[in-house]
């Protein structure tokens, strides 16, 4: 069914009602099943793990030494003028005590004395299940609760990787409905100040919500039944793309309508010639951000493939909601939806001669001197990615506050090697095993290795590195170990372990930058390309995203280093920023040259570009203060990465609709004229000369 049949069906008037009933059910099947979404989440290390990477494939051999994940809680006892005797008694009480605890996955160790004799250490080891890091809590609060936070001087610290995964579960615990009622919020005001209507704003916001449980419904079927693998991650994103996407839409289409509404008397013709005409750019900004998404499935990092299928199905079925159940909505509650400024039949349209009229006007004077200064100073911001840094984000950097487990780690790394509790794992063939020793043992960095275990052929080896896990001289020694177990002849030595997965992680990432950026660059060219007819036009309009991320993305490094002062960025962040970036801000694109495009067809295009940004400026605008909005949503969460995206995300957004496409884009379609639309005949029709500020108004077409 083309876009004609569905304004026909949406806005018939008995069909408007079937297509509301047709809503009604979906939402009475989806909302329960949405509401059990985070029972099926992934959040252990295979959710997150790029699939064959080194660490990971040590991951799954570990199974046949250990049948359990295992994440050790390290407890650590610490007192400025030493342990006491009575200290020891307690530390040990509590070892024994921790053998009750939930999920304990083997013999607690410890407490094991400092050599400064000032902390005691224990380790206790919890099982890690598909769950992830939810029961993870369930063990590390009966830990709290048997050692307390200490007393007399005594202080007693809670870390290690079960430490950090109950501070990665505080984080993203209720991020759902953090998101929701964030994001709701935030689109409220903006709806509000952008129809100037209390009553209009609900109609979006209630199409959002029922296709965010759809979407939800739909997905909870996948990964229950099907393989889908969805984490805490992608269902945060999942309620800001759906909401975010979704709301764009519900304004084009909405502003549309007010057009139509002005041109005709019935509300259900205003709706499907506004469907009619709108729904085009709508399913093909749609269809960019589904499969920009889409391409996420090629990446190795298993969260970030993860996050592609599902941003995709949000997308599609926002789509379905937007242009069903919404105009059946609007069709069905009538003109008063916008009151006190109702469009009334025969009126004009106030945008013939608004604020994006005068722009244009001002802009069409000397379009190449606009389009020059405006590339030169977004190139001028894009050298703050001078100071990107990348490489990824340590554990005391991951969260925007300090959290109990780094607190820990600081308090160990005082008295015992930094590495302690979570060792290097190399996995050989058992006939190498004194070699592989030896190769470990004799690496720089490397204080201590355990015994060996031996099973079904294998050896697996443990080695204490001397600094912290997480830092970078952690992750060179680890690499030391792989090239000298590598070289030994016939062990087929792996190493694994805390460090080397994050080694293996970053690798991925940048491994899935350069595959993923330039794939969604070709896909959305193809499709501009398609929708524009045109060679030239989806061309500079790549130009035109690329040069809009790079200015984003050196203006968020200055940010973060200057002003937020955080530590680094996630070698995941520059494709995040890149995807949402690219796909959603090609909406404004679409948004933008499909009416420049229609209007370039009766008036040339010099004029078209100018009643294009006329008509479009303000409901671009709107949604790309909504989109930013949704996005800065992710701030609300205490970590970095979602902090990082969020602001870069929401600053891009704001910087491609404000300057981008209104200043921009149409100062070069003004420079180059019909030019434009080559190879299409579209580039043979002269402009109307000299072009008027703004094309006037179609007159009000009578009811047929």
């Amino acid at each position: 069914m083309g876009t004609g049949g569905i304004a026909r069906l949406v806005s018939g008037r008995w069909s408007k009602w079937v297509v509301l009933a047709l809503w009604i059910v979906v939402l009475a099947v989806a909302a329960p099943m949405a509401g059990k979404l985070s029972g099926v989440e992934k959040n252990d290390n295979s959710a997150w793990l790029p699939g064959n990477a080194e660490a990971t494939k040590v991951s799954d051999l570990q199974k046949q030494f250990q049948p359990d994940d295992i994440a050790p809680a390290l407890i650590v006892y610490e007192r400025d003028g030493g342990i006491t005797a009575a200290d020891q008694a307690r530390a040990t009480a509590d070892a024994q005590a921790f053998a009750a605890v939930p999920g304990l996955a083997g013999q607690v160790s410890g407490p094991v004395p400092s050599k400064d004799k000032a902390a005691l250490e224990t380790v206790v080891p919890i099982k890690v299940d598909s769950a992830g890091w939810d029961k993870i809590v369930d063990s590390t609060d009966a830990i709290k609760k048997i050692t307390g936070t200490g007393a007399d001087g005594l202080k007693v610290y809670l870390t290690g990787p079960a430490g950090s995964a109950a501070d990665s579960a505080g984080a993203f615990n209720g991020i759902d409905g953090t998101l929701l009622y964030t994001t709701l919020i935030v689109v409220a005001v903006i709806l509000l100040i952008t129809y100037r209507s209390p009553i209009l704003w609900l109609l979006p916001i209630l199409s959002a919500g029922v296709a965010l449980a759809s979407a939800q419904g739909v997905i909870y079927l996948l990964a229950k039944h099907a393989g889908l693998v969805v984490n805490a991650q992608s269902a945060g994103i999942l309620t800001v793309l759906v909401f975010g996407a979704g709301t764009d839409y519900a304004l084009l289409l909405v502003a549309r309508y007010r057009e139509e509404l002005r041109r005709h008397a019935d509300r259900h013709e205003a709706m499907q010639f506004a469907l009619h005409r709108a729904g085009p750019a709508i399913i093909a900004s749609a269809a960019t951000v589904a499969v920009g998404m889409s391409i996420l499935t090629l990446a190795e990092v298993n969260s970030t493939s993860g996050l592609g299928p599902v941003a995709a199905l949000g997308i599609v079925v926002g789509l379905l909601a937007m242009v069903t159940l919404l105009p059946a909505l609007l069709v069905i509650c009538g003109r008063w939806l916008f009151w006190p400024v109702r469009p009334k039949f025969g009126t004009p349209e106030p945008t013939a001669t608004g604020l994006w009229a005068r722009l244009g006007g001002r802009t069409a004077r000397r379009p190449r001197t606009v389009w020059i200064t405006t590339a030169v100073v977004l190139g001028a911001m894009a050298l703050g990615l001078l100071q990107l840094s990348a490489n990824g984000l340590s554990s005391g950097d991951t969260f925007t506050t300090k959290q109990p487990a780094e607190v820990g780690l600081e308090a160990m790394a005082r008295h015992f090697p930094a590495g302690q509790g979570q060792p290097v794992a190399v996995i050989a063939d058992a006939g190498s095993a004194d070699q592989v020793r030896q190769a470990l043992a004799g690496t720089p960095g490397i204080t201590a290795v355990a015994d060996p275990v031996v099973k079904n052929g294998l050896v697996e080896l443990d080695g204490t590195l001397q600094a912290a896990p997480d830092s970078k001289a952690a992750q060179t020694v680890v690499k030391q170990v792989r090239t000298a177990v590598h070289a030994i002849p016939g062990a087929d030595a792996k190493v694994g372990g805390i460090t080397a997965m994050t080694i293996d992680i970053n690798e991925a990432n940048r491994h899935d930058n350069r595959l993923v950026i330039p794939l969604v660059l070709l896909v959305v060219l193809v499709i501009l390309g398609l929708l524009l007819r045109s060679v030239v036009a989806p061309l500079l309009l790549m130009g035109t995203v690329v040069l809009s991320f790079a200015a984003a993305l050196g203006v968020s490094a200055l940010v973060f280093r200057h002003l937020f002062h955080f530590g680094g960025e996630d070698t995941s962040f520059p494709l995040y920023v890149f995807v949402f970036l690219v796909a959603l801000g090609i909406d404004y694109n679409i948004f933008l040259m499909t009416r420049v495009r229609e209007e370039s067809q009766k008036h040339g295009t010099r004029r078209g570009a100018l009643t294009g940004l006329a008509a479009t400026g303000g409901v671009i605008t709107s949604a790309g203060i909504v989109l930013a909005g949704t996005f800065s949503a992710l701030g609300s969460l205490p970590l970095v990465a979602f902090a990082e995206i969020g602001f870069a995300v929401a600053f891009g957004v704001l910087l491609d609709t404000l300057v981008v496409r209104s200043v921009l884009v149409t100062a070069l379609t003004l420079d180059i004229g019909r030019a434009m639309w080559w190879p299409s005949r579209l580039a043979r029709v002269r402009d109307e000369e000299p072009p008027a500020e703004v094309a006037a108004p179609p007159e009000a077409v009578p009811v047929r």
